[in-house]
């Protein structure tokens, strides 16, 4: 995002030379206190442990944990006191030190959230089995860090609570994150349970729980299991958690993280109204933030989503303003599989770029397997411009990892498609109207249960749903939904066309 400099307070640290100024006065700071402001200002408020601050200090080097404490003191005597009083440099006992953010004081700009995973507790008795418990908290932290969406504590800085009882409250405040994610495990022979809890850091709120239970001949397989289930909740579970507390806590606020947490409340609304409001709240951010690649993603896809629905445009030409957003994400996603996702689409369905947006989409679907939206994204991309049978082993798996979640009406809606293209039409009405369960305001769903009606001969269901979507949508027409799909192959959607004319929709305007 432009300048690679990092601010705090009064002060602004360069990372590539160690410069630090401070009201726009250089700060004469040596090469070791330098070293450990910049490592502490990487960590965004989280805690930092002592090994990894002297293995960033002193590189290569085998020194005393006092060397660490006197750079640690020359650098708070360098920095001086905040504004209030407190000491800039907080230290964790036992554990390291932090430098909290600037929000951690008082009412400034918000930024994504944290979460850390704390050790699970053995409930086994058995010390022997504590490799398990320690083996599936690994693998958990590894899935979460390949969502972009907030951060996660090194597993280095979580362990060091094992074996300890501890408040979570305290947890969040010594690593500076806002949820925890903590559990217990009893393996008793081949049958093991697993008990998860998302835990909000601030009040102790109790967001998500769940438990595993099942009998395992492959450890391995068994720990691809609970990683793919808790990465895949754990995920919409902060995203909604989020939003409930931006609206609760910051409902004006104009920070960036903020706008974009109000434009994807306005989003999943699903309404025309609320998708233009979206892409205002998105567009102010931008103001802020030009080459911000989540921003420029979910524009993008605000736009293609209206574009493909048939609804009104917000501007002169949105199709080459969609894909130049799109293009403008990829150049600055550094590989977020959820950014790709995003553009990937609007590439395939808005710019018609087949072979690149598909390529983009199964990037993506390679870089995470746990998010449900990539895999639904990239399941409905083939089941535009690829193999069906391949289309729906990527939307059923999607579905799986998220079976309740607001984004499963995507997969949902596409497997109501696919079956229509293979004439399965009561298989079809099956999943559009679990995916009408979901969210009742998203338009593809109501062209599938039409469509399936039609076809069955079910006229008068056929047009009950038609109506219910010329409410939502009043300018909607055959001519309006055909010109939003991608024409790879011109032949594959003419069978939800046909069903829709069936039932009486309007060919245009």
């Amino acid at each position: 995002m432009g300048s690679s400099r990092l601010s705090f307070g009064p002060f602004l640290y360069d990372p590539v030379t160690g410069s630090l100024w401070r009201d726009g006065k250089s700060v004469a700071a040596g090469p070791r206190p330098a070293a450990l402001l910049g490592l502490l200002l990487e960590a965004e408020g989280r805690v930092v442990t002592k090994a990894d601050l002297i293995d960033r200090a002193w590189t290569g080097l085998a020194v005393e944990e006092g060397n660490l404490t006197v750079q640690i003191a020359a650098l708070r005597k360098l920095l001086g006191a905040r504004p209030d009083g407190t000491e800039w440099i907080v230290t964790v006992p036992r554990v390291g030190y932090r430098l909290p953010r600037q929000e951690d004081g008082g009412p400034v700009a918000s930024q994504p959230p944290s979460v850390a995973v704390l050790p699970f507790v053995n409930l086994g008795g058995d010390a022997d089995q504590d490799y398990f418990a320690d083996g599936v908290v690994a693998e958990i932290i590894t899935a979460l860090a390949r969502f972009r969406s907030f951060s996660v504590v090194s597993r280095h800085s979580a362990f060091v609570y094992k074996g300890r009882s501890v408040d979570v409250r305290e947890v969040a405040r010594e690593l500076g994150v806002r949820y925890v994610l903590e559990g217990s495990i009893r393996r008793e022979g081949a049958q093991v349970r697993i008990n998860v809890q998302l835990v909000d850091g601030v009040t102790a709120a109790n967001l998500w729980a769940d438990h595993f239970e099942d009998g395992i001949s492959d450890v391995f397989a068994f720990q691809d299991h609970i990683t793919e289930r808790v990465a895949s909740i754990v995920e919409p579970a902060i995203e909604i958690a989020e939003i409930q507390r931006s609206r609760r806590d910051r409902p004006n606020s104009p920070a960036v993280y903020d706008l974009y947490l109000r434009a994807l409340a306005a989003i999943i609304d699903e309404s025309i109204e609320s998708n233009a409001a979206a892409y205002a709240l998105l567009q102010e951010a931008l103001a802020m933030e030009p080459e911000n690649a989540m921003l420029l993603s979910h524009a993008a896809w605000v736009l293609e989503h209206r574009i493909t629905m048939g609804w009104p445009r917000l501007g002169t030409d949105d199709k080459a303003e969609c894909v130049s957003l799109a293009r403008r994400g990829l150049q600055h996603s550094a590989g977020d599989p959820r950014v790709m996702a995003h553009c990937g689409m609007a590439l395939l369905q808005t710019g018609k770029d087949y072979e690149g947006g598909m390529a983009v989409l199964e990037a993506a679907a390679a870089a995470n397997p746990n998010d449900l939206l990539v895999a639904a994204c990239s399941g409905i991309a083939a089941l535009h411009c690829g193999d069906i049978e391949h289309a729906l082993e990527r939307m059923h798996r999607a579905l799986k990892l998220g079976p309740r979640d607001p984004d499963a009406r995507f997969s949902l809606t596409g497997i109501a498609m696919a079956e229509i293209f293979r004439g399965n039409y009561e298989e079809a009405l099956s999943f559009a109207s679990r995916s009408r369960a979901l969210n009742a305001h998203f338009d593809p769903t109501y062209w599938m249960l039409i469509a399936a009606h039609a076809h069955l001969g079910n006229m008068e269901q056929a047009r009950q749903f038609l109506r219910a979507l010329e409410k939502m949508a009043p300018d909607v027409t055959l001519e309006g939904i055909l010109a939003g799909q991608p024409a790879k192959n011109p032949q594959r959607f003419a069978p939800v066309l046909e069903g829709l004319a069936r039932a009486g929709m309007r060919p245009r305007p």
